[in-house]
């Protein structure tokens, strides 16, 4: 059998048979990207990048621009150019250039809602790959708690987090990444068949994920797990007793987690509740004051692409703000990093409270766009992508940086991915692009 064959039998013959070379040749590299994301991050955003120039090509070729108009695009773009010419004024060059490479992540997500994800066999065969690393990533993260190494050999990270399949502890988030959209909506189609049998794998499965969430020991991304858990169970009834199950046995798991992994409770319990008691004292909380003091001087345009990290270490903001209650222990360079781990906070250092107002703007019309179609008893995958969105974008966490791609890719990919899915269920596809 060809190459072209198996792809076209492995992900569904409209997937791969519909559409021109240029979408044949996207919807491969869209495939890739979640494989690159865990293991090549330039290869990565080379897909990205290659996937929105194919777009740009497409749209000439055809005079196909209609997606121009959409109305997040233009507060997308709003956001580009402020943080841009925030850039441009504040320097230093490489900034600049970052702020320009900024544009090649929104054109990604257009291209994933107008071309390369708009049948179901596409976003089929994306689910089936993510699936597939969402197993692997449990594996190594088990085999690493029971053996004590990973494939590669490394062993825990130093503060005891698990790292999976990876030599640094990235496995949490990128876990979270991968089930929300591809094995949740799996679990939810199991349950459609009303038997004890069909709530026994869903209920595994989710006890599953939380406790492999539990022993990797990330505090953030067990909270957006559970975040993620409480959603579906808003969202889809059938759900609900399979996720009470998975709390109980994670409460009691939590309450063994002393003895089934020290590291875990000392990082998820003892360290979170410390930090939570001061939090303002917290190198998260001086992170955030030094980020609010960084708008406030800069309220209008902001510091551009890479402000934070240049600026954090100017006497200028090494000050706190005792009007709202915020004090920073350190108040000196030692309250700085690359980043102020807030996608918020780093959009308004990055384009002031304009280019939060924008980005901010950006984000809702995605999620407006995504609930307009959501019906999680029909298409229990569109409902899931919204979940994942939701945790994705939640604002209440401390994240690493938007913009890098380790992160970014994985936004974009969500996003565009679930943007197609809405639009096809809304009946919203506008003109075909083949």
């Amino acid at each position: 059998m060809s190459v072209a064959g198996s792809i076209a039998g492995a992900f569904g013959r409209e997937a791969w048979l519909q559409g021109s070379l240029l979408r044949r040749i996207a919807l491969v590299a869209t495939f890739l990207l979640p494989v690159f994301l865990l293991y090549g991050r330039a290869l990565a955003d080379m897909m990205v990048t290659g996937v929105g120039l194919l777009f740009l090509l497409h749209s000439a070729r055809t005079g196909s621009w209609f997606w121009l108009r959409r109305p997040w695009l233009w507060c997308a773009m709003t956001f580009w150019v402020l943080q841009l010419v925030a850039s441009l004024v504040t320097g230093p060059v490489h900034s600049v250039l970052q702020a320009l490479a900024v544009v090649r992540l929104f054109l990604f997500v257009a291209a994933l809602e107008e071309w390369v994800l708009t049948d179901d066999g596409s976003r089929r065969g994306l689910s089936v790959v993510c699936a597939v690393l969402a197993a692997w990533v449990a594996l190594e993260c088990w085999q690493q708690y029971a053996l004590g190494t990973n494939f590669l050999g490394y062993p825990r990270w130093s503060d005891g987090a698990l790292t999976g399949p990876f030599e640094k502890p990235r496995a949490g988030a990128i876990f979270v990444f991968l089930m929300i959209p591809a094995v949740f909506p799996m679990l939810i189609r199991v349950l459609q068949r009303a038997t004890w049998q069909a709530f026994a794998i869903a209920a595994s499965g989710l006890v599953m994920a939380l406790a492999t969430m539990l022993l990797v020991g990330q505090r953030m991304p067990t909270l957006l797990m559970i975040l993620s858990m409480v959603l579906t169970a808003i969202l889809v009834p059938r759900l609900r007793r399979p996720l009470l199950v998975t709390g109980a046995v994670g409460c009691a798991a939590m309450l063994a987690l002393p003895v089934l992994s020290p590291p875990a409770y000392a990082k998820l319990v003892v360290r979170f509740a410390d930090q939570m008691a001061h939090f303002p004292d917290s190198p998260y909380g001086q992170l955030y004051v030094r980020a609010a003091v960084m708008v406030g001087l800069h309220p209008w345009l902001g510091l551009g692409f890479d402000g934070f990290r240049t600026f954090c270490p100017d006497p200028a903001y090494f000050h706190a703000l005792p009007a709202l209650g915020l004090v920073n222990a350190e108040i000196g360079a030692a309250a700085c990093n690359i980043h102020p781990h807030n996608y918020y906070f780093e959009a308004a250092v990055m384009g002031g409270l304009t280019g939060l107002l924008a980005f901010s703007a950006t984000i809702l019309l995605w999620l407006r766009g995504l609930l307009r179609a959501l019906r999680p008893t029909i298409d229990p995958e569109q409902a899931m992508l919204f979940v994942a969105f939701v945790v994705v974008f939640w604002p209440i966490a401390s994240t690493s940086s938007l913009f890098t791609f380790d992160t970014a890719g994985w936004a974009v990919l969500i996003t565009g991915w679930g943007l197609a899915a809405s639009r096809a269920d809304a009946g919203l596809g506008g003109r075909k692009m083949a």
